[in-house]
């Protein structure tokens, strides 16, 4: 299988990283209803359940948090030249999530904050809940404005 394939890529550090570019589209550019996957806008809305769905597939195919971390976090960092990301360090910004391993959830759209709600992974049970996100040292989820900024290398 080429899922399978893909993480034993992943195992052997074949890939410099795992991340998302966050593509999420109109219903009308994914062409839902034509049943032509070929023809649907490439992409999905992933940032607000990338972790659970990597840790998900990562955990079953016994993967460490520690190696996800790297993967989502060190790799992609290191990769764009982000010293002060991606690694809890001395002088590196606090960008952490609280996350419950154990729990789990059922994605339903209804949850998801995006502006149009799609996602292949609507009815499945992921693994993993992020309970609470900091960026650089201070709370940043919920209905709190966005503090994000451009980062320079």
């Amino acid at each position: 299988r080429n899922l399978d394939r893909l993480w034993d890529g992943v195992a052997q550090g074949l890939f410099a990283g795992i991340v998302t570019d966050h593509s999420p589209s109109t219903p009308a550019l994914k062409q839902i209803d034509a049943g032509d996957f070929a023809a649907a806008w490439g992409g999905i809305a992933s940032v607000q359940i990338g972790l659970p769905a990597v840790w998900t597939q990562a955990r079953a195919r016994g993967h460490t948090l520690t190696d996800v971390v790297g993967w989502m976090c060190a790799e992609p960092a290191d990769l764009v030249g982000l010293a002060g990301k991606g690694r809890i360090a001395i002088g590196a910004d606090a960008d952490l999530v609280i996350f419950d391993a154990d729990a789990s959830f059922l994605v339903e759209p209804s949850m998801l904050r995006h502006r149009h709600p799609l996602t292949p992974y609507a009815g499945r049970v992921l693994n993993g809940v992020v309970l609470a996100t900091y960026l650089r040292g201070r709370r940043a989820d919920g209905d709190r404005p966005p503090r994000g900024r451009l980062l320079e290398r």
